[in-house]
């Protein structure tokens, strides 16, 4: 399957079943309320330049920082070969998180192509980061629809599909956010790929929305977001980081965290804002 490289991840826009899975979402978050180990990756978006001029090197560095995965946002010289991608992260000793790729590679034939690519490369969340049709009060309902199929059919092999907020997505639609029915419209299959700085930005609680879907967050953005006397990085910024955490261990069903840093205080390049952000997570988990 052909993967294009992107400059923004918005290019790729253009209760029974509660009950079925209330106990296995259940069991996962009590394997990380019991204390284990929440995986840190990198979204590679954060260095995207760098990744652009030489992807291989940036993996490498991210790797020697300490991450144990990336998140990808479009595929640089590896587009078409994932085998090849696959032998790069290995050889790096990092996995594939996750990734960010369009709603129509979710759709008719293009969803079987898209997890053959992805089961190449061993990675198992396939989120949209954006979608208009997300608040939109019709197309709002197709969109679940498309993301329940996708999940039904991405379960068996192992695979997940799922949607990245930004602050749009909390506009509401009579008393409910777009997101709450996004939620309640999809099954408990379908990950709620929380990017907590966006929703610190839109004045909401993210350890709140971790709780209020209990094992939706499977992966999650832990985005750094600065107001008036806070700075960019995680541990100096605005978010209660500590609920955030505890939320995703205790109910969250948290199988990675993945930072993103789209801000770069202090004139830092974005590896060294990554590496800052990296570090002042690691002194709260």
């Amino acid at each position: 399957m052909e993967q294009r490289p992107v400059v923004s991840r918005r290019e790729f826009v253009a209760g029974s079943l509660l009950a079925a899975g209330a106990l296995s979402l259940d069991a996962r978050s009590a394997v990380w309320a019991a204390g284990k180990e929440i995986p840190l990756s990198l979204q590679l978006y954060s260095v995207r330049g760098d990744c652009g001029r030489d992807v291989d090197a940036t993996m490498e560095k991210v790797a020697k920082m300490g991450f144990k995965g990336v998140e990808f946002a479009g595929y640089y010289k590896y587009g078409g070969k994932p085998k090849e991608l696959r032998q790069k992260l290995d050889d790096l000793g990092l996995k594939a998180a996750g990734t960010h790729i369009g709603t129509g590679q979710l759709r008719g034939d293009g969803l079987k192509r898209t997890a053959e690519w992805h089961q190449i490369i061993g990675c198992k969340f396939l989120i949209v980061p954006g979608d208009g049709d997300f608040t939109h009060p019709e197309k709002s309902k197709a969109l679940a629809e498309t993301m329940n199929k996708a999940a039904e059919v991405l379960k068996p092999m192992g695979l997940a599909c799922g949607y990245h907020n930004h602050t749009g997505e909390f506009k509401k639609e009579g008393d409910k956010t777009y997101w709450d029915l996004f939620a309640e419209r999809t099954s408990v299959d379908v990950v709620l790929q929380q990017d907590c700085g966006w929703t610190a930005a839109a004045k909401l609680n993210p350890a709140e929305l971790v709780r209020r879907y209990p094992g939706r967050t499977r992966i999650t953005h832990f985005k750094p977001h600065a107001e008036r006397g806070k700075k960019a990085f995680i541990g100096e910024d605005s978010v209660d980081w500590p609920a955030v955490i505890a939320a995703c261990r205790e109910v969250g069903g948290t199988e990675w965290i993945t930072i993103e840093q789209e801000s770069y205080p202090d004139g830092k390049s974005p590896l060294e804002c990554c590496e800052i952000s990296l570090a002042g997570l690691k002194k709260l988990l």
